[in-house]
């Protein structure tokens, strides 16, 4: 999809050297990814103790 985006130059740059992007559009799209993840992250930690995994292998194996 094509979009016009006004951004300033020296953020781009920036953010095209940590990201160890060689276009501008690998630089938006790999911003884009770690934003995503970021936001899965931060809902995997926000079940952090919320779940019992306490899982008895022996049993389960017996309901094959």
């Amino acid at each position: 999809m094509r979009t016009t985006l006004d951004l300033p130059q020296d953020l781009l740059r920036k953010a095209q050297s940590v990201l160890h992007a060689r276009t501008k559009t690998e630089t938006i799209i790999l911003g884009l990814k770690q934003v995503l993840r970021r936001d899965k992250i931060s809902g995997l930690i926000a079940l952090r103790g919320k779940m019992n995994l306490k899982i008895d292998l022996k049993k389960s194996r017996e309901r094959i």
